[in-house]
């Protein structure tokens, strides 16, 4: 018996999209000039938690939220090519970032593939120190404005934003 997949079901939604989808144009810069850097979990629903709509942010999002060098490219193009201004880092509360030891995964790596991987995992322990060190990082990067640049953690069990303090 055949078995509908995950993907099969998705690509039906969208062609129910397609039939009622908003044909008005939108344009490519962000209307409310604000990044977001986050997480790639799929707790996070930041449109529905700030209240957002096609077309006024954009979304960056990758494991933990990391200010990785794609990370970084993905900011630089948003602010030199598209027009935003502000950038907010959101990370959230129980995260999978906390649940590992980055050394020990990369020996495991190691052993397995025969090499580390040749970036940061990401691993952490304190939420609120990686979000400092997140915007810390995105500060020392010639390539990002970081005059407006604020940090959050979002509670995936009520969905309340807490701004964390980046002194």
């Amino acid at each position: 018996m055949w078995c509908m997949s995950d993907i099969d079901e998705l690509l039906a939604h969208n062609r129910e999209y397609v039939s009622g989808h908003d044909r008005r144009e939108l344009p490519t810069n962000p209307r409310r000039r604000l990044a977001v850097l986050t997480c790639m979990d799929s707790r996070l629903d930041l449109f529905g938690a700030l209240g957002l709509d096609l077309g006024e942010v954009h979304l960056i999002r990758n494991a933990g939220g990391v200010a990785t060098d794609d990370a970084v490219r993905s900011l630089l193009l948003s602010q030199r090519l598209l027009g935003t201004r502000s950038i907010m880092v959101i990370h959230h509360s129980r995260c999978g970032l906390e649940t590992f030891d980055e050394e020990q995964l990369q020996a495991d790596l190691e052993r397995s593939f025969g090499s580390r991987a040749p970036f940061r995992l990401g691993a952490y322990r304190d939420v609120d120190a990686d979000v400092r060190e997140t915007v810390r990082t995105l500060r020392t990067s010639p390539f990002v404005d970081t005059s407006d640049v604020r940090g959050f953690v979002f509670n995936v069990d009520d969905g309340a934003l807490r701004e964390i303090s980046l002194d």
